[in-house]
């Protein structure tokens, strides 16, 4: 898959997608690292529909240009009837498309279904953080572009690949006819993904720091200074002024 490269950002509320909004980008993805990111839960796995349903919406408020992509939730997704509930109300919710993480063939039937409903697939290969604790480069060469062939032939629309290695993630792009996304898998996809919060310096975990980030900006420095010097200021009776009472 060769062309213009393809922009995707991780955001979970109004304020970040308004952001994304205004830059331009192409998919703004509601993940389900939500869990992590913004409520402070140790797994993906923890986060449930309702409250992927809740930052679905506040996305989707923002009314962005972008193509917004839910993640479905561990377990949303467990069988095609579950899937297609699940799916169906983040369709509701202002979504165009839902992603999935593909670890088991049961998978493969949901997708089926989803497609067979008319509703918009994007698979995800690789490293998978519904399946797996920590975070592992997946080196399985042969099988990986198996599967990518078969998501592709069944319906799906975009392909993530997450910690694929360069040279396996350039091989799978040239293959398929749908675009890959990459997030620490090279130069060589249709486009890359990162999640808002690290690649503005936004996130609460400054221990977490892969090789894959690229971070652009400082904002947890800033906001750090901005809410001691507010501190300072209401302490030492400097704030607030005339001007901005009433």
């Amino acid at each position: 898959m060769t062309g213009k490269k393809i922009v995707m950002i991780t955001a979970y509320d109004y304020s970040s997608a308004s952001i994304a909004n205004d830059a331009g980008v192409d998919f703004i993805l509601v993940g389900d690292s939500a869990a992590n990111v913004v409520h402070g839960m140790k797994s993906t796995r923890e986060i449930r529909m309702e409250e992927m349903l809740v930052h679905v919406k506040a996305v989707c408020r923002a009314k962005p240009k972008a193509i917004v992509v839910a993640d479905m939730p561990y377990k949303s997704d467990s069988t095609p009837a579950s899937a297609l509930k699940n799916a169906k109300l983040f369709l509701k919710a202002g979504a165009k498309a839902v992603k999935i993480e593909v670890s088991e063939d049961t998978k493969i039937k949901v997708i089926e279904t989803l497609v067979k409903n008319k509703i918009k697939v994007m698979g995800h290969l690789g490293y998978l953080p519904q399946s797996n604790s920590k975070p592992k480069v997946n080196k399985e060469e042969t099988k990986l572009l198996k599967d990518s062939a078969l998501l592709e032939l069944i319906g799906c629309s975009w392909l993530v690949l997450e910690l694929v290695p360069e040279k396996i993630a350039g091989e799978i792009t040239e293959l398929l006819s749908i675009p890959t996304i990459g997030i620490g898998a090279g130069k060589y996809c249709s486009g890359q993904v990162l999640v808002f919060h690290d690649l503005v310096g936004l996130n609460a975990d400054d221990s977490f720091k892969p090789k894959f980030v690229k971070q652009y900006a400082s904002l947890k420095k800033d906001a750090v200074k901005a809410v001691k010097k507010y501190a300072k200021e209401v302490r030492e009776g400097k704030f607030p002024k005339k001007k901005n009472s009433y």
